[in-house]
Formats: structure tokens, C-alpha cells, sequence
């Protein structure tokens, strides 16, 4: 029987599917929404009705209804319909605690049907396996299930607690432009051509970094905004083409004020949101101390695996490949792995295979026994090596000693990437650990060797740090910048920087940079001149919404807390964009495209 579709007429929602209790019994009420389930027990229909608040168990009783039963009995999954019956107790026994509504049902004495559905692609109840491709193109059933309700519910209270937090201390919301010049700040633009000014194009903004400053220049004193941001660049779990920042200035503060801001918004959203209190200061590291201790410049301090320099035991020993690199200002650094001495030789080849494909060239080992160190290697090792050795790795018997020899970058990303997978493979990572630290003194530049130039590590606006000042031109690479990280369980969640807000300072950075007075005067003219119009010490951060989000909400890609996201590929396989326009628009914007 072909079902009829009736219109809602004056019908009116008084309930959502997750309000009901035991206060409403005899209460009549009017619901609406989506048939998650049908069960038919001996002539008793029963429906869970499904809603963004809950569910609710709908009973459609033959005896009771006749007509309310029959429209009841062609009912299927994702029907869409609006009930009107009486809120009554479920039966002793019947009670399902697994529903906020679970102490009632509703008896059926009148239905709409609504609208129909075909059989749903996947199921949509959580706890199914379902592929990424079959989500993202069906993302609008996908967004129905528990799971995702409940991770969008999350990024609103997110937004809310942002607001209300930023408002408290002062901050002013200010939108700026998402049409704006293209500058160079590290990733590619997205273009937008324009059809009013042929041959010229817009960009979208990578972030506020500029308009944000002007704020400061116009005398807003504390800025913030909620912010689309995008870059296109290659993607990964954590990563989309278009994304969401917290963004944060102010005018006339030091490093100190800005953290305090930003550990205030961290604070409010894990208070409010994960019901967790977080350690009251946050400890900081020097970016040099945590690439020594962790070998990274976002570690995860949830577990231990500190690296240790052996470079006294490597010059007091024989082993001519350490003393090698030691000859050419490189490094030797271990990891104790605690307690794993006992470990099979073929999980030591696995781990020295891992650490050669992160660029390690070799890994050398030793044992911790009861009779000393043991390996192929410990015979170049004389007693006194042996015993600066156990004394530098803090090592005793029982343990597992991990070697690296190597340049100090390259020692940094083999350990601090072993240290990572060490955890994993140990089970050291603790489910529900919360460990956010500040990084700060960044490196101000980095050297890139293929362009054989200097390039900004965060962004060509940051200031060095004033002590360092005089080393701009004579010692560029040892300049430290005002910079600062926010970091939570190895990930950066938030980033800023002490402005440079002096004309003269700036551009001695973009002459660093290989950045001509033609080409800075170009691109950043406008900022250019602005500083020399008061513009007061300033600064600011920047948080990775998503990137927060998704670990708020236990979820291991940011494209969980985002409505319509992008694969990993930068498509968007729901309306199959990118896709080819049509020749005309691209006359009228004067574009030919090479075929």
C-alpha cells in the first residue's frame, strides 16, 4: 500500500524526544521526528522516535487506535512523522536506563505521516563501521547519528564558552575581511578572481595575522574573533583546506599577559566542557629545552622517556662511529626505556628499523643486566665509559638502553619520534591525561637550504626578543623570537607572538627574509605604513578550533567536529566540489585554461 503523505496543518510540537519523564504521565502530547527503529510484537507496534534531543518509544496499540495502528504498520526507517498520544509508564521490568526517557513511553492515539525515505545507506546508529567516502558523501545522514549530534553540540558550547569567556575579560568581536590582498605567510593561497578588475585577484585569508594587527594600530586595544581560515596545502587528520581559529590581539602587553588570556580560554573550555581542571601554572620549556629533554618542539608529557645526552660516555669510549660524529658537532643521545631489558631481539631490530625510517642511519642498543651492560657494542666501552654511561641514562638493571648518533636535528626527530611509538608500543599513554605545557624562544628564523635563504619559523611579523636584537644582521640563525606554543598531549593547539610594531625593525626582518623594499612595500605596504602612525607593542595567539575540538571530544580527526567537512584530498564528496564552471564565467573573469 502506497503511503500518503499529509501535511502538517496545525499540528504543533509541544515535546522534543529527549524531554519525557515519569512528571508528564497523562500529559497529552505532540511529537516529531525521525523512525529510528519499527518493531512489530504480536500485533503491538512500537517505533523509537528519534529527534536531535533523543528518543522516545512511540506504542501503537490495535485495541486503542485501529487507524493509528494501520498508518503505524508501513512505517520504516527514516520516515518522517508527527505523533500525538499520551505519555504513560512503561510497564514494571520494561524500563530501559539507557534513555534519558527510558521510564515512559507515549501511547498513539493520531500520526501524520510526514515525508518517507528509502533504506538509508548505512546504518545510523553508532557503534557501526562505516567508510569515511560513504559518510562524507551522505554527510547529511551521517550528521543524524548520536555521535555526530553530540560532537556539533560540543563546537556550540565550544563557541558559546569562547565568547562569554573573551567578553568577561574585555575582548571586542571584530569580523574582518574573507576577500583580501595575497601575501606571502607561509602556505598557498586560494585565489578569487575578480570580474569587476580583470586579471586581478583576491585571496582568501590564511589568517586575520594583518587586519589583526590594525586593530591594534586603530586603537581596539583587545581583539578577538572566531575565524575561518584557509590555505592550500597538503592535508592530513588534522588538517583542512578551510578551518577554524580563536583568534586573540592586544595592545600594550608582554608575553606573560597574552598566555594568562589564553590559559584563562583553555581553562573555561575544559571546566565547562570536559569537566576538568587543569595544573594551575601551566609549565614552560624553551624550545631548546624541549627539543633536548623530548626531541620535539610539541612534546607529549604524559609519559616519561626523557632523552639523555651520552656525549661524555661516547669520548671516554672506543666506538668510533659515535666519536665520529662527535668529530663533526653532531650528537649522542639515548632513551631508557625502564624495565624492558628483557625484550626479544627481533623487538629491538623492528625499533632500530623504525628509527632508520625516520632518517636514522643506525641504532645502537644495550642491555642492562644483572651482570652489567650487554650488546655487540659494549666492548668498546672501558669501565669508566660503562659508568658515565649508566650514570648519564640513569640506567639500571632491567633496562633497555636506545642510541642515536647523528646532527642535532636529525638526533631530535629519530628519539623524539621513537620516544612516541616507545609509549605506544608500552601502553605509557593514560586514557583521560590532560598535560598542557607553554613552549616558548622560539628559533626566530630557519634556514631553508634549497632556496639558500633565511625563512620566518612562525611568521614575518614576530619580534625577536630584545636582547637578541643586535644579532639580526651578524648572527641571524641564533636570533630567538617572542614567540609562544601552546601544546596539549604532543599537540599544538594554540600559537601567537609578540608583534614587531616599529616600521625600522620590520623591515630589517623582511630584508633577512630576501624580501626587497619594492616587494615588502608591494605586498605589505599597507601595514608598512600604519606602524609608523603610533602603533603601540601588541600582540597576540591563535588557537586551532577544530583541532581543540576533536580532542575535547575524544576524536582522532578535526573532520569529527566539523559539519561539512573536506577528505583528505580537499574534496568535498557531498556536492562534488571542486568541480569544472561553466566557459562563460570564465570569459567574463578572462581566464583561458591551459588544456
Amino acid at each position: 500500500m502506497a503511503e500518503t503523505i499529509e501535511p502538517l496543518g496545525d499540528w504543533q510540537r509541544t515535546h522534543d524526544c529527549g524531554s519525557l519523564g515519569t512528571n508528564q504521565v497523562g500529559t497529552e502530547v505532540t511529537l516529531m521526528g525521525w523512525v529510528a527503529r519499527r518493531r512489530d510484537h504480536g500485533g503491538v507496534i512500537f517505533i523509537d522516535l528519534r529527534d536531535r534531543a533523543g528518543v522516545t518509544q512511540v506504542v501503537f496499540n490495535p485495541q486503542r487506535d485501529p487507524e493509528a495502528h494501520r498508518q503505524a504498520a508501513s512505517l520504516r526507517s527514516e520516515f518522517v512523522v508527527a505523533i500525538q498520544g499520551t505519555v504513560e509508564a512503561r510497564p514494571e521490568g520494561m524500563v530501559n536506563s539507557r534513555l534519558s526517557t527510558g521510564a515512559i513511553e507515549v501511547a498513539s492515539h493520531a500520526m501524520r505521516l510526514l515525508n518517507t525515505s528509502p533504506p538509508p545507506p548505512f546504518p545510523l546508529e553508532d557503534g557501526v563501521e562505516i567508510g569515511e567516502e560513504s559518510r562524507l558523501r551522505y554527510r547529511y545522514l551521517d550528521l543524524r547519528r548520536e555521535r555526530m549530534q553530540r560532537n556539533l553540540r560540543l563546537r556550540h558550547r565550544a563557541y558559546q564558552v569562547t565568547r562569554r569567556t573573551l567578553d568577561g575579560l574585555g575582548f571586542i568581536e571584530v569580523e574582518t575581511p574573507v576577500l583580501t590582498k595575497s601575501t606571502p605567510e607561509g602556505a598557498r593561497d586560494y585565489l578569487v578572481p575578480s570580474r569587476v578588475h580583470p586579471g586581478e585577484f583576491f585571496a582568501l585569508p590564511q589568517s586575520p595575522q594583518t587586519y589583526k594587527q590594525l586593530l591594534m594600530v586603530a586603537g581596539l586595544d583587545r581583539y578577538f574573533q572566531i575565524v575561518k581560515c584557509f590555505r592550500d596545502e597538503d592535508l592530513r587528520a588534522d588538517r583542512q583546506p578551510e578551518f577554524t581559529q580563536i583568534d586573540i590581539e592586544m595592545s600594550f602587553v608582554r608575553e606573560r599577559e597574552v598566555m594568562e588570556v589564553a590559559e584563562t580560554v583553555l581553562r573555561s573550555l575544559f571546566a565547562e566542557l570536559g569537566q576538568v581542571t587543569l595544573p594551575d601554572p601551566l609549565p614552560r620549556l624553551t624550545y631548546q629545552e624541549a627539543m633536548d629533554r623530548f626531541g620535539s618542539d610539541k612534546p607529549d608529557l604524559r609519559f616519561g622517556l626523557e632523552l639523555r645526552d651520552v656525549g661524555a660516555a661516547a669520548r671516554a669510549s672506543e666506538f668510533k662511529v659515535f666519536q665520529a660524529v662527535l668529530a663533526e658537532g653532531g650528537q649522542v643521545k639515548g632513551i631508557n626505556v625502564k624495565g624492558s631489558g628483557g625484550v626479544p631481539r627481533s623487538q629491538i631490530d623492528d625499533l632500530a628499523s623504525f628509527a632508520q625510517g625516520l632518517g636514522a642511519k643506525g641504532m645502537g642498543w644495550m642491555r642492562h643486566t644483572g651482570q652489567g651492560l650487554e650488546s655487540s657494542i659494549v666492548k668498546f666501552f672501558p669501565a669508566e665509559a660503562q659508568s658515565l654511561l649508566v650514570q648519564a641514562m640513569a640506567s639500571e638493571p632491567g633496562d633497555l638502553l636506545l642510541f642515536v648518533a647523528d646532527q642535532p636535528a636529525m638526533v631530535a626527530r629519530v628519539l623524539g619520534g621513537l620516544r612516541l611509538e616507545l609509549a605506544r608500543r608500552h601502553g605509557l599513554i593514560e586514557a583521560g591525561t590532560w598535560r598542557p605545557l607553554w613552549v616558548t624562544h622560539f628559533p626566530l628564523l630557519e634556514y631553508d637550504a634549497e632556496e639558500q635563504r633565511y625563512a620566518a619559523m612562525h611568521h614575518p611579523f614576530t619580534s625577536p626578543l630584545e636582547e637578541d636584537l643586535d644579532m639580526l644582521e651578524a648572527d641571524p640563525g641564533r636570533v630567538r623570537a617572542r614567540a609562544y606554543d601552546l601544546v596539549l598531549n604532543g599537540t599544538e593547539i594554540a600559537g601567537g607572538s609578540i608583534r614587531i610594531f616599529q616600521r625600522p625593525i620590520q623591515s630589517r626582518l623582511f630584508s633577512l627574509l630576501s624580501i626587497t623594499p619594492e616587494q615588502a612595500a608591494a605586498k605589505f605596504g599597507f601595514l608598512l605604513d600604519a606602524l609608523e602612525f603610533g602603533a603601540p607593542p601588541h600582540g597576540g595567539i591563535a588557537f586551532g578550533f577544530d583541532r581543540l575540538l576533536a580532542m575535547l571530544a575524544g576524536e582522532d580527526s578535526i573532520r569529527e567536529v566539523i559539519a561539512f567537512p573536506k577528505t583528505n584530498k580537499a574534496v568535498g564528496l557531498m556536492e562534488s566540489a571542486p568541480t569544472p564552471v561553466d566557459p562563460l564565467q570564465l570569459r567574463e573573469l578572462g581566464i583561458r585554461l591551459n588544456s
